[in-house]
């Protein structure tokens, strides 16, 4: 259990703590930020948010850095990346701020991608995120937190970078999906 693992497995405990600040009805108030009018409950869970996300760039540079890439830290980052991201989107879609048919097909393609991963490490083969997933992911992040911070920001020259960003994350989701399971079709026709 090396460092950038430990630093996963914390973005896994995160999320429990965002979805009860996000969902238990906690009344802080709420709070004006760059012309954004928003609950304090959603600002909180939107820093936690986008903590848990940067942990993600913090452990793969930490692993690669030092050379701790490890099997067990190639299955358990994505797999908590796809956590956090669809809990994200599914208060979205509760608080009425994504459309559940988006949220929807995201979920569908991380619950395909890691049933092949799954399928692929039957076959001693661990596959690492590639670049579309990258950038998926990095969409995906900004969407979620724009959202949740009520596009701060943005909201000053009239922007829906959030709802912008949701569609530029489902491209990315439907098309790195595609790519990912292009990439290992043979491994999966051959698999017993």
């Amino acid at each position: 259990m090396n460092i950038p693992n430990q630093i996963t497995i914390s973005r896994i405990l995160l999320i429990p703590v965002f979805m009860v600040i996000m969902l238990a009805g906690f009344d802080w108030g709420t709070m004006t930020l760059f012309g954004a009018s928003l609950p304090v409950t959603h600002f909180v869970g939107g820093l936690i948010f986008i903590f848990a996300s940067l942990t993600d760039w913090v452990d793969g540079f930490y692993a690669r850095k030092y050379n701790l890439v490890t099997t067990f830290g190639k299955f358990l980052d994505p797999l908590a990346d796809k956590l956090l991201v669809s809990a994200a989107l599914i208060i979205l879609v509760e608080l009425g701020f994504a459309a559940s048919w988006i949220v929807i097909i995201i979920i569908s393609r991380e619950f395909a991608v890691t049933g092949l991963r799954l399928v692929l490490a039957g076959e001693g083969e661990v596959v690492a995120a590639g670049g579309l997933g990258k950038i998926k992911t990095t969409a995906q992040i900004l969407a979620i937190s724009a959202l949740l911070l009520h596009d701060t920001i943005f909201i000053l020259v009239g922007l829906p970078f959030g709802d912008i960003m949701l569609y530029i994350a489902l491209i990315f989701t439907i098309w790195s999906g595609w790519d990912y399971f292009y990439a290992n079709r043979r491994a999966l026709m051959t698999s017993k």
